[in-house]
């Protein structure tokens, strides 16, 4: 769990902003999103092998365009 500790003075919307960055890097709350409903195995295999022939062909993209 992640925990911000205040300065003195500090005011919360800046202690909030940082809270929010800690957990972004951390990925908790994209965790939290993930993990709100089961996904079978073969469904998240499936998801991945998605995500990563998308980013493929928007490199392959990039590179014909920087040629």
């Amino acid at each position: 769990m992640s925990e911000i500790k205040l300065k003195p003075g500090e005011t919360v919307e800046k202690a909030l902003r940082k809270l929010k960055k800690r957990m972004d890097r951390e990925g908790t709350l994209k965790e939290a999103r993930n993990r709100r409903h089961y996904e079978k195995p073969s469904r998240k295999r499936y998801r991945e092998m998605r995500r990563k022939k998308y980013n493929q062909r928007i490199r392959s993209i990039e590179e014909q365009e920087n040629l």
